[in-house]
C-alpha cells in the first residue's frame, strides 16, 4: 500500500464570489468552515486537499496560502488521546467536571 500523501490547510482567497464557485465546482476540494466575503467582494475559504493537489487551486483571480500540514495536526491531536479500556478497572465510572446525578421518574 503506498503511503498516504499529506493533506493540506490551505486559504483560498478569490476575486470575488463567482470566482470562488467557480473553483470549488472544478477541483471540488474539502470545505472547513465558512466563506468570509472582504469589503472589496473578495471571498477567503480554508479547504483541506492532499498536497498534491495544490497547484489546481491556483488560477487567474485566485490567491493560495499554506496554513499548514493537517495531517501532522491530526497525528499531534492522536497522541493526546489515551490507550487501554477505562471500563477494565473496578470503578468505570468517568471523572470530569460533571455531577453524577441520580435520575427520579413519577409514575403516578
Amino acid at each position: 500500500m503506498p503511503p498516504r500523501k499529506a493533506v493540506l490547510r490551505v486559504l483560498v482567497t478569490a476575486k470575488d464570489r463567482a470566482t470562488m464557485l467557480a473553483l470549488l465546482r472544478d477541483q471540488r476540494p474539502d470545505i472547513g468552515g465558512t466563506p468570509k466575503v472582504s469589503p472589496d467582494g473578495a471571498v477567503r475559504i480554508d479547504v483541506y486537499v492532499p498536497e498534491d493537489r495544490v497547484e489546481a487551486l491556483k488560477r487567474d483571480g485566485v490567491s493560495v496560502q499554506i496554513v499548514g500540514d493537517q495531517s501532522a495536526a491530526t497525528r499531534e491531536r492522536q497522541k493526546e488521546v489515551g490507550t487501554g479500556n477505562r471500563f477494565e478497572t473496578g470503578d468505570p465510572v468517568p471523572r470530569g467536571l460533571g455531577a453524577k446525578i441520580k435520575e427520579t421518574r413519577d409514575v403516578s
